[in-house]
């Protein structure tokens, strides 16, 4: 049977991935696919505790609000990195000085 300490791990392993794939890579979209990752590792997270804490819902209701946000955040990141690519033909993050307000 699962326990609580195997969904902390893979939500541990989750949430390094996405730090890494967030440091390591230049390309625009691994850097916003790092970004779900670190989202996704802290929607587990909440659905864990959720689940071996009392039974209640609130872990799951918060989930679903990860899932909102995260759905919201890709929208607008990738409209700001296809505004991006159409100024600079580039979709390397170093290359989005540019874009300065």
């Amino acid at each position: 049977m699962n326990s609580l300490t195997t969904y902390l791990t893979v939500s541990a392993v989750l949430f390094l991935l996405g730090i890494l794939a967030m440091i390591t890579r230049k390309n625009a979209v691994s850097v916003l696919m790092g970004v779900e990752l670190i989202l996704n590792s802290a929607g587990l997270n909440f659905v864990a505790f959720s689940r071996f804490q009392g039974g209640n819902l609130h872990g799951q209701a918060a989930a679903l609000f990860i899932i909102i946000v995260a759905a919201a955040e890709a929208a607008v990141a990738l409209a700001i990195f296809l505004n991006l690519y159409r100024l600079k033909a580039t979709a390397e993050v170093d290359k989005a000085n540019i874009l300065k307000g």
